[in-house]
């Protein structure tokens, strides 16, 4: 008995077994992950986010303040960012620590304009904050939604063009 194209299939995977499969995958996966950060950025402007674009610039590979990271032999991807603000951004927070029992806080530093710069040395000049709710963005949030959308239909068409790649 003969079947055409068995030996063609089983070549196939053999190549695929041989690493060909997860080097696609790989690339596949650093392009998600660059597609994720694009789409944070994105959030980030429409939600208005940004005045510094320090948060806006923390999502880009390559940036001091940016989490981007492979591992290989797990085939593990990490995106984000180690400021430590961004949650607050993201969530919403107190402009004071409610565990301080305070219901306002001097925060040094100067007026440019409409821009506030903090500056830990200034003496004679500042802000006062109240004890009050900052709402959340909710950019991380949303970008995560879409993206979640994103990634489910980029990797079934992904897989379907492997398979009929490689088989």
């Amino acid at each position: 008995m003969k079947i055409r194209g068995l030996d063609q299939f089983i070549q196939s995977l053999d190549r695929a077994s041989r690493g060909g499969m997860k080097r696609k995958y790989e690339q596949w996966l650093e392009a998600m992950g660059f597609e994720f950060l694009d789409t944070i950025q994105d959030e980030i402007i429409r939600t208005k986010t940004v005045d510094t674009r320090r948060l806006l610039n923390s999502y880009q590979k390559g940036d001091q303040d940016n989490i981007f990271s492979m591992i290989s032999g797990s085939l593990k991807l990490d995106v984000g960012t180690n400021l430590e603000y961004a949650s607050y951004v993201n969530d919403g927070h107190f402009t004071i620590d409610p565990s301080k029992n305070q219901d306002r806080r001097w925060v040094p530093g100067r007026w440019k304009g409409e821009r506030f710069e903090y500056d830990p040395a200034e003496r004679s000049s500042g802000m006062l904050l109240k004890f009050q709710w900052v709402d959340g963005s909710g950019f991380w949030d949303n970008a995560m939604a879409i993206f979640e959308l994103m990634f489910e239909r980029s990797l079934e068409r992904k897989l379907q063009q492997w398979i009929d790649e490689e088989f």
